[in-house]
């Protein structure tokens, strides 16, 4: 029989895994779903839980946030020409700076509903129509993009976080449902989504100079909509079967840790997709106070660079933003942020 030391030793190996090759391997970069899958099967196996009722909870927690993703793609495209027109007639009312701080606060605060990812590509089609400089630009999309990462979590279609959060705390004594995390972070989230929104105003537009400037690809067929729309289904598969297979790991280490030191400890989503740490470290044994930490140090650090989370990678891909120019923008204003939530929570949560 498989001892302890054997099964921890085995769980151990698996997350260092599944946090240092995605950020070392293009290939596993590029491959990310269906690594983790891999990576989920052999964490359950290890850890020993396969059961029915785990096959049936990782076919079927995926499928709202799937075929949200799915319908919301199509839909997206059909309005595509709108929402340009919408953008330029906008921009003509109310000013750069203006439309900058509804693009922002709208896509951060809808992002819960159309999800992170749907809100992105808005949010890149936007990016495309300005055709401004692009410093300005950059900037704009990381405020955007750390709004929509944190608006995303206030409900479980959101995104793959959100969607975790909630399967793994449903039960006893959390009984988590769909409004659970609007509850316990929505006013966090609700205050750091608004002073994102205003940052970004306060930006001063650069010049229009067509050759600096971030640009939107082509037009989606219908296979990439689809092809998307799967990848999101085996991606959160493959977290709730991580989650479980890492759940002895983490009662062994989570629980254990501090709050304060857990919140900068999730400093590490930065360069791991904050969802997969959360499938590992979220537990129902964790009290409501250690969650909303856990969860505000992920939400927080997955903006610094661009593997932290969903909203990074479609728009630094979709806008060919570089990995170097994304840290260079988010990093300072993620330390920023994270210190700033750290306080306010270290005396006011």
């Amino acid at each position: 029989m498989i001892n302890q030391y054997t099964v921890i030793g085995g769980l151990a190996v698996v997350m260092a895994l599944v946090m240092f090759l995605p950020f070392s391997l293009r290939k596993v970069e590029e491959e990310l779903e269906a690594f983790l899958f891999v990576m989920g099967v052999c964490a359950a196996t290890i850890s020993g839980v396969w059961s029915w009722h785990l096959v049936r909870e990782a076919l079927a927690e995926p499928l709202m946030i799937s075929v949200t993703v799915l319908l919301a793609g199509f839909l997206f495209r059909a309005l595509r020409g709108k929402i340009a027109a919408a953008v330029g007639w906008l921009t003509g009312r109310i000013g750069l700076r203006a439309l900058a701080f509804l693009v922002v606060l709208g896509l951060g605060l809808v992002s819960s509903v159309i999800t992170a990812i749907v809100a992105a590509l808005v949010l890149c089609e936007v990016i495309g129509v300005l055709r401004l400089e692009r410093k300005y630009e950059l900037k704009l999309v990381v405020c955007a993009c750390y709004a929509i990462g944190l608006g995303a979590v206030l409900t479980p279609v959101g995104e793959p976080l959100s969607a975790i959060a909630v399967s793994k705390l449903k039960g006893p004594p959390h009984n988590a449902d769909f409004y659970f995390l609007f509850r316990l972070l929505g006013a966090w989230v609700i205050p750091g989504v608004l002073a994102l929104s205003a940052l970004a105003a306060s930006y001063k537009p650069g010049l229009k100079e067509e050759k600096e400037t971030l640009s939107s690809d082509r037009e989606e067929t219908n296979g990439v909509i689809v092809v998307r729309a799967l990848k999101v289904y085996l991606f959160v598969m493959a977290l709730v079967l991580l989650g479980s297979g890492l759940a002895p790991l983490a009662e062994m280490t989570v629980s254990r840790v501090p709050d304060d030191a857990l919140y900068w400890l999730n400093s590490l989503s930065a360069v791991l997709d904050n969802a997969t740490l959360a499938a590992a470290e979220l537990l129902p044994s964790l009290s409501p106070h250690k969650v909303k930490f856990l969860l505000m140090g992920l939400l927080v650090a997955g903006g610094m660079l661009v593997p932290g989370n969903i909203p990074n990678i479609i728009s630094s891909a979709k806008l060919g933003i570089r990995s170097r120019e994304w840290a260079v923008a988010a990093v300072p204003l993620g330390i920023a942020l994270m210190g700033i939530y750290f306080v306010l929570m270290r005396f006011l949560a």
